[in-house]
């Protein structure tokens, strides 16, 4: 304290006000650091307390942030049409914890996906994600276009899709995000979509394939192939594997696969112990709308798994997860008993923004976004499970 009475940077009313000639200024990706005009250099450090500090929290509504022609970061205003230098959230700025939280300390179960992508500048990567036009797709197509990267909607109902980009387009108006037709339930359609994806000539960083069905009636594809199992499962499976090449030229890149504990309530064995494809894609006798969907999540994780095993040396991770419990979406439309079921569970349940929760085992779990960001080889839960 001498010293700083010395040099005059104890004459403040704060601990935290800037002496004079300093000034406080952000990064792209939040942090702040502080510019010294009188010696013209730049520090990480306050110049009084020796902390480091982060900005917490997104811009305020109408605010935009841009970089200048000399790289310095800027604030616009949309709202009030004014510009500024300085951001607006550097008043709720918090220190930096030097001993890094584990993610238990991050997030919990009301963290939302937007707050898992703060502060990470997504420019430059390229998203693929299936059944982007409403439910948890949708909240992670828009997540990830906030935040910089090309966000890619494959969906069946282009209408509908169209709609949810003009959604996206609305929270940000410089948002790079695009709908593709896409229906798993006929593979043609999905040759076609890989077909239009590479003629574009782009990367693929991270491919979510999220689109199912649930608790639908028996009826067989155009293909000849149970519905259910199709869609959620083998439409999928096809997908990443023409698409398998352009992962590969993209690494490091990530394929992420939604599925559900609902994958521990069934089989697809024999009494052999022999997978029994028979069980894949049942007769209309042998047909259970809950066991086929709970048959078709297990599919995904076995699917990961290997996927994983497979592309992992290459460079190419596969995350297989589970979105949460009783989790309030569409996908209950196609039996008015399940609508009700999940009507009357609505009240229990998270919001399609809330894609973080605690598992059964006491971990923290923020399932897509976690599974398609983790920089680290990102072992999913479900594979204590298996035995490959």
């Amino acid at each position: 304290m001498a010293a700083l009475r010395y040099a005059g940077l104890d004459d403040t009313d704060s601990e935290d006000e800037l002496p004079p000639g300093w000034e406080q200024r952000t990064t792209k990706d939040g942090w702040v650091y502080y510019a010294n005009h009188t010696e013209e250099k730049t520090q990480w450090e306050h110049p009084k307390t020796g902390k480091r500090k982060r900005i917490a929290g997104d811009l305020p509504y109408g605010w935009e942030q841009e970089t200048d022609e000399n790289g310095q970061v800027f604030f616009v205003d949309h709202i009030n049409k004014r510009t500024t230098y300085l951001d607006p959230r550097l008043a709720f700025t918090v220190d930096d914890n030097p001993t890094k939280p584990t993610t238990r300390q991050r997030y919990d179960g009301s963290t939302t996906a937007m707050e898992i992508l703060q502060g990470r500048d997504l420019s430059g990567k390229v998203v693929v994600v299936t059944g982007a036009n409403s439910g948890i797709g949708f909240e992670t197509a828009k997540s990830f276009a906030l935040h910089g990267a090309h966000v890619i909607l494959a969906c069946r109902n282009m209408a509908r899709a169209s709609e949810a980009v003009s959604r996206i387009l609305g929270e940000w108006h410089k948002a790079k995000v695009e709908a593709m037709t896409l229906d798993l339930a006929l593979l043609r359609s999905v040759q076609h979509f890989a077909q239009a994806f590479k003629a574009k000539n782009v990367s693929l960083h991270v491919l979510v394939c999220n689109a199912a069905v649930f608790g639908l009636p028996w009826t067989l594809t155009k293909d000849g192939l149970e519905t259910t199992f199709q869609v959620n499962h083998l439409g999928h499976f096809y997908l990443v594997q023409l698409l398998q090449d352009v992962l590969c030229r993209s690494a490091p890149a990530r394929v992420v696969v939604v599925s559900s504990e609902s994958h521990r309530f069934t089989d697809i064995n024999d009494s052999s112990g022999k997978l029994d494809f028979s069980r894949l894609s049942p007769s209309k006798s042998d047909y259970w709308a809950m066991l086929a969907y709970n048959r078709s999540k297990l599919c995904n994780i076995l699917f990961s798994n290997e996927l994983h095993r497979r592309l992992s040396p290459r460079g190419v991770t596969s995350n297989a997860v589970h979105p949460g419990n009783m989790m309030y979406s569409a996908l209950h439309r196609g039996w008015w008993v399940y609508t009700l079921l999940f009507t009357l569970a609505r009240p229990f349940t998270k919001s399609m923004d809330l894609e973080c929760r605690f598992d059964a085992y006491g971990d923290l779990h923020c399932p897509v976004l976690e599974a398609a960001l983790f920089p680290k080889d990102f072992t999913c839960q479900f594979r204590q499970f298996l035995s490959l």
